[in-house]
């Protein structure tokens, strides 16, 4: 007896002994690597790292750009069941304890004993907001104590909801997520606050082991991990026995989703990012920042189909180039074969590859990468000549017999009711751009086919030359220097010997025709090449490229030779239809811009993008850090462009533009654009507060056919865009300026009319070029509505 007493005694004394030295070395390990502990505080103003995320001006996402795909959540939005589920699988007694779970803590310190490693967790969810905020992974003592001292301090300044919200929007949770937010996107593409609670448990079984539980790469253990914590739910008394049983019979329905946009933009985001990356730095993706470009949604989905649809217009216009591909003979077609063999065809611009499978005389059979049937009626690939070059096509088909064969791998655009037409990825490539002509926004832009064929921004990037579609540009310098819509320039052969070039240069019209004295708006609508090369001559090359510099354009890129007139300096869509911006908006030069704002996590707006207003004081907007607007310069005389918006009406209504009337809208003006051998295409237009330009040709400079003029390539494509544009929006009629007078004059001379006859029509002058008539004494008379002095209509050789 008195043996037992003595070892109790000792054991006692020994456990006191134990305890007392535990606490002393814990005192001196506290006291060690207390003053060493960050500052709890800098919790409640954490940076997460959150992606640089782009936003048209009708907040629909274009883009996410940053390696980790988080978006942080309050506490309060989270459902009960998903914080449930997380305190089951990885700190039941959350909101018993006081930061550390000694039970835990010693099973940690045993394995690490022992073993030498920690094999199972110790780790409360606050020790865990410890060591992801502020501590090294590395499973050692110096850390594990930190981490211990760490979460007491934590449980100390901050209340349980606020380490839950840390916790929960910090967690590494695979297919780089991070936060719980994102892990909802990224498994099952909805928001945390719509997740089941089968999905709700599947996510939280994720921060023990992301890779091995991930449900996506190992749905089996994923589902087992599943099934144990909504049993810890159920014994915790979470979640009731029925909920448990409709639950556990969930089947596994993760699976992989990206950053869906809701906008398809893709070379919009990319302007933006470029132009983002000089303003925010380092912290560009990481930072939480969310950025609002001046794009309209509505207009940018217009833009991407009227470019797509036209360019395959053209496509399917030159022929068929035969099949993309085949697959090799005899091979079996099973999920995995067709995705071996269509994986190396991407999908572009809609268009989605597929193998045929059986051809008949009336129609052919297609399976696509997911075993999807497709049927393809012959009357959905009747366009399929056999394409022989680019003028060129082979004999008609008569049956899809004649176009494809079982085994090839070809394009289809899908239809409704599992019915297809066959299609081909274009090889011309195209570029439309649009703004705002009165303050320079960008409404829309569309840099080629498919950003995923090619990320090369034809709109921003891409220097053609632009041909006639820079003639109005000549026209206005023209009028500016005193001349007439109504002047009579000679429409004639001419020829030009120069030192600088190898042969004689004998510019043509398109047509091969020559009109004689033609006036200055006729051969604008009508696109007298001739026309335009004497104006330019009797205006002086340096004096027009001064002229034309002071409108925006770039002195330096001009040749110093008449093909000014004839639009041989290499521009990008953009400068073009920066360009048209002055024309449309009255005469002020205005620069393109895309940001509207940027704001930080917060939601405080850090930056907005410089840009300009056409307007005249006292009409123009205060100077404003908030809203940085500047009144934008005047350029070009507003009666010369009144009188200039009216020739470029015209070629709507009856020149080289006219199908464009089908528009129905009295307000369209524009130009169309065609380069020698129809190697570029242009039209660029306006009306109302809408500026287009589009641009139609191949990357590597070569022929776009016969007839391929910028009415039939390019015209189509800024028609269905201008369609959706001008929706709704009312017929914009230019108020006349101050100084304009309209007088009836005779067609063949451009001089005031003196009888009424069928060569006789009205036309616009600024009031002191108004012409003169001629009196049988031989002198120039003012006509009977105006006594200004006047410039008699010239007929210039």
């Amino acid at each position: 007896m008195l043996y037992f007493v003595s070892l109790l005694r000792f054991l006692g004394w020994s456990l006191l002994a134990g305890t007392s030295a535990a606490f002393m070395i814990a005192s001196a390990l506290y006291l060690y690597l207390s003053p060493r502990l960050p500052d709890v505080e800098a919790l409640r103003d954490v940076r997460l790292q959150t992606p640089l995320r782009i936003y048209s001006r009708d907040n629909q996402l274009i883009a996410e750009y940053g390696e980790k795909r988080r978006t942080p959540i309050s506490i309060e939005t989270v459902p009960d069941h998903v914080v449930q589920a997380f305190l089951a699988a990885e700190d039941a007694r959350f909101y018993d304890h006081f930061g550390i779970d000694p039970i835990g803590l010693t099973r940690a310190a045993v394995q690490l004993v022992s073993t030498g490693s920690i094999q199972s967790g110790g780790s409360t969810i606050t020790m865990q907001v410890a060591k992801n905020y502020f501590l090294s992974q590395a499973r050692t003592f110096t850390r594990k104590f930190n981490e211990i001292f760490l979460a007491l301090k934590i449980e100390q300044e901050l209340s349980k909801p606020e380490i839950l919200e840390l916790y929960l929007n910090k967690i590494y949770l695979g297919n780089r997520s991070y936060g719980i937010e994102a892990a909802a996107n990224v498994y099952y593409g909805k928001s945390v606050t719509e997740l089941s609670l089968a999905e709700a448990a599947m996510i939280a079984g994720l921060p023990k082991a992301p890779s091995r539980y991930n449900p996506i790469v190992n749905p089996e253990r994923a589902l087992i991990r599943r099934d144990w914590i909504l049993g810890r739910m159920k014994s915790l008394g979470y979640i009731s026995e029925a909920e448990w049983q409709n639950a556990i019979r969930s089947p596994v329905t993760a699976k992989y989703h990206g950053t869906r946009p809701d906008l398809a933009a893709p070379y919009i985001a990319e302007m933006a990012r470029q132009k983002l990356r000089s303003k925010l730095g380092s912290d560009l993706y990481t930072g939480g920042f969310k950025a609002w470009v001046t794009v309209d949604a509505r207009l940018q989905r217009a833009a991407r189909k009227a470019l797509r649809d036209g360019l395959l217009t053209y496509s399917r216009r030159h022929g068929y180039l035969g099949p993309a591909g085949r697959i090799p003979d005899g091979m079996a077609l099973t999920r995995e074969t067709l995705d071996a063999q269509l994986g190396q065809y991407p999908k572009l611009g809609g268009l989605v590859p597929a193998v045929i499978t059986r051809v008949s005389e009336s129609a052919a059979q297609a399976l696509t990468r997911d075993m999807q049937p497709w049927t393809l009626t012959f009357d959905g690939m009747k366009w399929a000549w056999p394409r022989i070059d680019i003028n060129n096509q082979g004999p008609e088909p008569r049956t899809p017999q004649d176009i494809l064969k079982a085994g090839d791998i070809v394009y289809i655009e899908p239809d409704e009711e599992a019915r297809a037409r066959l299609a081909q990825v274009p090889q011309v490539q195209g570029a439309l751009v649009s703004l705002n002509p009165f303050d320079g926004a960008i409404l829309a832009t569309v840099g080629g086919f498919d950003f995923a064929q090619s990320k090369y921004n034809r709109a921003l990037q891409a220097r053609r030359q632009p041909g006639s579609n820079f003639k109005p540009f000549i026209y206005l310098a023209a009028l500016e220097k005193g001349m007439t819509a109504a002047t009579l320039i000679n429409d004639a052969p001419i020829v030009f010997n120069d030192a600088q070039l190898e042969t004689a240069w004998r510019p043509e019209n398109s047509s091969g025709r020559f009109l004689g004295p033609t006036r200055l708006r006729k051969a604008l609508y009508q696109s007298r090449n001739l026309v335009s090369i004497r104006l330019l001559r009797k205006m002086g090359i340096e004096s027009t490229i001064e002229t034309l510099e002071h409108y925006g354009f770039d002195a330096q890129r001009f040749p110093r030779d008449l093909s000014i007139a004839l639009g041989s300096t290499a521009m990008t869509p953009l400068e073009v239809a920066e360009g048209y911006a002055m024309i449309a908006n009255g005469g002020y030069r205005v620069t393109p811009w895309l940001v509207d704002r940027v704001e930080d996590m917060e939601g405080n707006v850090i930056w907005r993008e410089p840009h300009q207003l056409a307007c005249t004081p006292p009409d123009c907007p205060s100077d404003n850090a908030a809203d940085p607007v500047q009144p934008a310069p005047r350029v070009a005389d507003e009666r010369a462009l009144y009188i200039l918006n009216s020739m470029l009406q015209d070629v709507i209504r009856k020149g080289t533009g006219r199908r464009a009337r089908a528009l129905g809208r009295p307000d369209l003006a524009g130009k169309t654009g065609t380069t020698n051998d129809q190697v570029d295409a242009w039209f660029s237009g306006y009306a109302d507060h809408v500026v287009t330009s589009v641009w139609v040709g191949f990357d590597e400079p070569q022929s776009l056919g016969r007839r391929e003029y910028g009415a039939k390539a390019a015209l189509p494509i800024w028609m269905d865009y201008m369609r959706t544009a001008l929706k709704d929006t009312p017929v914009y009629n230019r108020p006349q300026p101050p100084g304009i007078v309209s007088i009836r004059i005779d067609a063949r001379t451009g001089k005031p009319a003196t009888a009424l006859s069928e060569e006789t029509l009205f036309e616009y002058f600024r009031e002191e070029h108004v012409p003169r008539i001629s009196t049988a004494a031989g002198t120039d008379a003012a006509p009977s509505d105006t006594s200004e002095d006047s410039v008699p209509a010239e007929l210039l050789f």
